[in-house]
């Protein structure tokens, strides 16, 4: 079965191709791809190239299939697998397998490893230690977008869940935040703080002070759209949005838990001089220097009991949790959804990613479509290319609509409008 992908050759080589997928075997399942939303981790991946822990040495023989915040539609199924899993069902990849193949120890992972799998495909072939991981979890919701959001959420829960306070005079770790607590997000108003936001205040952790800092106006005023100060309230939770080259009372608090979101040296030592006695430190965000050093207090780690953590994705259990949250329509990720295009961009959103600003880019893989703004949606429809003009007028209205934020709505009408991709 024919296919179309964007695969990697090597360090900022991506390629979009057409070619043959193999005949599935009896342990495998072939799937359609509908929907992948951009990481941070890709790009990093990219820049990598062989040089990653999760990428094969070979790849410039062997092309790996980029993405990994997928969702699709199940097409045919092998016999092994007959039973558990049906055509026709809507799912989503846990892409930690934490399975290790080949002579080289290869941690294995969709989006990073595969010839035939990766979130940025039209048609892929789901290997068997996916399913024997229990990492191909079928998705019950409304809408293909949100179960690409399931993964990104899952790495805030798995964050949250390392999170560790002790008791005095005992060696017991309490996993977790501080229950009713206070709570900092340092660089934290972009896609994934609004994903830590939502968790926090409609999740089973909630803290009783919850600080978000940002140098960037725009995102600060998108979280306090997102989550407004009034119905945050209301779960007893005081949210305080601070933009640090303005105000800097937020530096008078100490914190029982804090996530840092930026890999900067800098916010990392602010970050330890603001822990509360037995604090935790989660390093969320990943850096792609191999040096990446920062000054801690040590002395606050001996007698203040200060603890440091770092996460780098969830486990198959947070999957299930983020899984069961955003069906259940307890969590709306939406917000995080700034941009949607068509597999045709996805290359130039990739090798150009930290120069485009805001949230997490859409990717539907059948169709043909620009790189666009939500907010721009209304002056493109004036604006735009004559042949979209009428598609971005009615995802305009449909998105106004919505408060503003991308839907189940605006997602099936793209998919019926929207170009079919071809190479």
């Amino acid at each position: 079965m024919e296919t179309i992908a964007l695969r990697m050759y090597g360090k900022m080589d991506l390629r979009l191709e057409k070619f043959e997928l193999p005949e599935i075997k009896e342990d495998e399942i072939l799937a359609e791809i509908i929907s992948d939303t951009s990481c941070p981790s890709t790009y990093k991946e990219i820049v990598q190239g062989p040089d990653h822990p999760r990428v094969p040495k070979d790849v410039d023989k062997n092309p790996v299939i980029v993405g990994h915040e997928m969702a699709g539609v199940i097409l045919k199924v092998g016999s092994k697998w007959k039973g558990k899993y049906e055509e026709g069902q809507k799912f989503t990849i846990q892409p930690a397998l934490l399975y290790e193949r080949g002579p080289v120890g290869v941690l294995s992972a969709p989006g990073y490893s595969y010839k035939y799998l990766g979130g940025l495909a039209t048609k892929v072939v789901i290997p068997n230690e996916v399913m024997e991981q229990d990492c191909l979890l079928i998705y019950e919701g409304d809408a293909f977008y949100k179960a690409s959001l399931i993964e990104p959420l899952s790495c805030v829960i798995g964050a949250v869940n390392a999170q560790y306070h002790t008791r005095e005079n005992s060696y017991e770790h309490i996993m977790g935040i501080k229950r009713g607590g206070k709570t900092a997000i340092l660089g934290g108003a972009g896609p994934m703080g609004l994903a830590f936001l939502a968790y926090l205040i409609y999740g089973p952790q909630n803290p009783s002070l919850l600080v978000i800092t940002d140098i960037d106006d725009a995102k600060l005023q998108r979280a306090m759209k997102a989550f407004p100060k009034e119905e945050v309230n209301k779960k007893g939770i005081d949210i305080r949005f601070v933009n640090p080259t303005r105000e800097q009372s937020y530096k008078e608090i100490k914190y029982d838990d804090i996530f840092i979101l930026y890999p900067s040296p800098k916010l990392v030592e602010e970050a330890d001089s603001l822990l509360a006695r037995d604090g935790c430190l989660n390093f969320f965000a990943g850096p792609t220097d191999h040096n990446f050093i920062a000054c801690v207090n040590f002395y606050k780690v001996h007698y203040d009991k200060h603890h440091f953590v770092a996460t780098s994705g969830g486990n198959a259990d947070d999957m299930k949790i983020a899984l069961d949250l955003i069906q259940r329509g307890v969590i709306d990720p939406s917000p995080m959804i700034t941009h949607i295009g068509g597999l045709n961009v996805a290359r130039d959103v990739l090798l150009n990613f930290p120069n485009i600003s805001g949230g997490k880019k859409l990717i539907y893989t059948h169709i043909r479509f620009p790189l666009s703004e939500i907010e721009d949606f209304e002056r493109l429809s004036v604006e735009g290319p004559e042949e979209l003009k009428d598609i971005y007028r009615d995802l305009a209205q449909i998105v106004k609509d919505n408060n503003g934020w991308w839907c189940k709505e605006a997602e099936e009408y793209l998919l019926k409008r929207g170009e079919k991709i071809d190479v």
